[in-house]
């Protein structure tokens, strides 16, 4: 799944590769998904892009955005976006087809879910995307340690767990449950602890481990759970995730757990982060 430091590596390499090309055709929606979400009517996406030059990219939150001249492309966590030289052979089923005039193309498929909007800039009133926008990147100097004390202020509850805390309502858009589980093994903190035990020390190391370890999983080309846009596995090794969940703690060698909480599974160190 796209999150936050995949969406900084998926902009980046479609900066690279795509600026200066224009898109000759574009198909959506193709071979339909019960779960693929587009902007509007799919079927408009071809007259919408086509003739279209790609001026540049950007990263909001989880979701990598294209800008082909007044139109925009953005993708949203649950989409595989790939990139297929002239010579490559392509997937026959695919939720959108974006052929350029070199003959490379751009292709999206949708896992469990996933949105995938072409829209002219300015006319996506998407929540999601809109908050995407607004709030600062914890990667940006305005993510500073005010205003993520103030996060504690704003919509949260003494007996919420840190996971609810970081990951939901989008109070950190792009930051979801799989960049989580090693920002709060960096920072000692149990995903089920709940924000009433966290005090100055371990909600500084929270912001710290918050700021650090979305730059390093960016900076190491996305985590290894997921794959860039030319289909390469990230180079961040993550600490917790299925890839490790097998092995012992890095730390102290104990045994490491996954168990089911909030909607999905959470991993942690019992002896690291004690609850």
């Amino acid at each position: 799944m796209i999150e936050l430091p995949e969406t900084y590596v998926l902009a980046q390499q479609m900066k690279e590769t795509l600026v200066g090309k224009t898109i000759e055709k574009a198909v959506a929606n193709s071979h339909p998904h019960g779960f693929a979400w587009y902007w509007e009517n799919p079927a408009d996406y071809g007259a919408m892009l086509s003739g279209k030059k790609i001026t540049g990219t950007a990263a909001y939150g989880g979701r990598p955005e294209i800008f082909a001249e007044d139109m925009r492309i953005s993708f949203g966590d649950g989409v595989n976006v790939r990139y297929y030289a002239p010579t490559a052979k392509r997937p026959p089923k695919h939720q959108l087809l974006v052929e350029f005039d070199d003959d490379s193309a751009l292709i999206c498929t949708v896992q469990m879910l996933g949105g995938i909007w072409a829209f002219p800039d300015g006319l996506n009133d998407d929540f999601y995307y809109k908050v995407a926008k607004e709030k600062p990147s914890p990667l940006s100097e305005e993510f500073n340690e005010a205003y993520f004390d103030a996060l504690f202020a704003e919509d949260t509850k003494p007996t919420m767990s840190a996971k609810a805390f970081l990951a939901t309502k989008q109070r950190i858009p792009g930051l979801g449950n799989g960049a989580l589980q090693d920002i709060l093994f960096n920072a000692r903190v149990h995903p089920k602890r709940k924000l009433e035990s966290i005090g100055d020390d371990a909600r500084e190391a929270l912001f710290k481990s918050v700021k650090s370890t979305l730059a390093a999983m960016r900076d190491n080309g996305g985590r290894d759970t997921e794959k860039d846009f030319f289909g390469q596995q990230g180079g961040h090794r993550t600490i917790l995730s299925k890839n490790t969940i097998a092995s012992p703690c890095l730390v102290c060698g104990g045994v490491l757990t996954r168990q089911s909480f909030l909607g999905g599974n959470i991993y942690f160190c019992g002896v690291c982060q004690p609850l």
